[in-house]
């Protein structure tokens, strides 16, 4: 674009600059596996691919994106961060915090209007009880996991569960979010097993000989099961499981068959050029963290497309209206549920090298979208927007 006072003058004008910022933790945890160890930039770099992709149409529309870095060290202030972040000017903050962390920093910067794309925490209570109207879900929620594994299974018809369930909070709140799938599709949790996280190394000399024995003491004796379905977010046993379990049976949730919202070895509906541009930049595989930021980011962007605007509030706005959508390499367009600003999405279920299936599974309808059939739909919400 340009501005003309004489035919033979003309001025460039300058690109609008539309400001994004990431929140994430400094260090973060770690896997059982030595091979899945996330990458420094895990998140990040998905969010700097996307605003590569989104100057890359900016260009042509006299718009420029930007993102600033904010790494949180254990205990440090989300809210002074998001604050501090929505004074320089920045209008959208991807965050990668806990549940509280995620709310204080969407309070902080609510007069500020500035909006909070959350892309790491899963909690249910975000998007329903605790639900704000300044805060958009990019990450799915557990109840869409666990939904989308369900009802897998209940194709399979692998209806009988054994449901064998971390110490930590986190695990207990997968556990909820599995009872719950298993009851809504039909399935029957026969027995469930507790593993108490008492600390200690596992990967010691002995480490082996000790989860050789340990596994199939936990889950002998149980009636006759299908699959054993481990919620394992605080990542202390479930990747044990697999091979090691009593009886010769399926492992799926926090392992084995695992729901997610991304995975390296997708390759459908064009996600293997996303795939490959990833690799090329940051030489590793995309992760769930990385896709979600991705995605995060792309919103803002093709909602300033769209409205051919950097202004926030109607970039904002037209992510929240019914004429938004993102594809986003997962076989259909991505929208947001206007009760509880939580992005629609299918879930992957991968084997850690394959893409086993996609949910949600055919036969489950909805009078809306199939999508709906993942998580907690209009009619069951507890989410007042304020």
């Amino acid at each position: 674009m340009a501005f003309c006072i004489f035919a033979s003058t003309c001025l460039a004008a300058e690109p609008v600059e539309i400001k994004l910022a990431y929140i994430g933790p400094a260090k973060l945890p770690s896997t059982l596996s030595l091979v899945d160890q996330p990458a420094d930039d895990d998140g990040l770099a998905g969010a700097r691919l996307a605003i590569q992709d989104n100057n890359t149409t900016g260009a042509f529309l006299d718009q420029r994106f930007t993102l600033e870095e904010v790494r949180l060290k254990d205990g440090a202030d989300a809210a002074a961060a998001a604050s501090a972040l929505a004074d320089g000017g920045v209008s959208f903050i991807l965050t990668d915090l806990s549940a509280d962390d995620t709310l204080r920093a969407a309070d902080a910067v609510r007069q500020r209007s500035a909006v909070i794309l959350n892309v790491g925490a899963r909690d249910d209570r975000l998007r329903e009880e605790d639900c704000r109207a300044n805060v958009i879900h990019v990450a799915p929620t557990r109840s869409m996991l666990a939904d989308g594994l369900a009802q897998y299974l209940a194709w399979k018809r692998w209806k009988r569960w054994l449901l064998v369930v971390g110490s930590h909070p986190a695990d207990r709140l997968y556990a909820d979010a599995l009872r719950r799938a298993a009851t809504r599709f039909g399935a029957k949790i026969v027995a469930e097993r507790v593993f108490e996280d008492r600390g200690g190394a596992r990967r010691t000399d002995s480490g082996v000989t000790l989860i050789q024995r340990q596994m199939p003491v936990l889950t002998q004796d149980a009636p006759e099961y299908d699959v054993l379905v481990a919620a394992d977010e605080s990542e202390t046993f479930g990747a044990y499981l697999p091979y090691r379990t009593w009886d010769p049976r399926p492992v799926a949730g926090s392992a084995g068959l695992v729901p997610k919202s991304w995975d390296a070895a997708h390759d459908q509906w064009g996600a293997i050029q996303l795939q490959n541009r990833f690799v090329k930049l940051n030489s590793r595989r995309m992760t769930e963290l990385d896709m979600q930021a991705w995605t995060a980011a792309r919103m803002v962007g093709e909602a300033a497309a769209r409205t051919h605007s950097g202004d926030p509030g109607k970039v904002s706005d037209y992510m929240r209206s019914p004429d938004f959508s993102l594809a986003a390499f997962k076989g259909q367009s991505l929208t947001l549920r206007d009760w509880n600003l939580q992005l629609r999405q299918p879930i992957l279920l991968a084997d850690g090298r394959m893409v086993v299936s996609v949910s949600p599974q055919e036969g489950f309808l909805h009078q809306t979208s199939e999508l709906d059939t993942l998580g907690v739909d209009r009619p069951e919400t507890r989410c007042k927007l304020k």
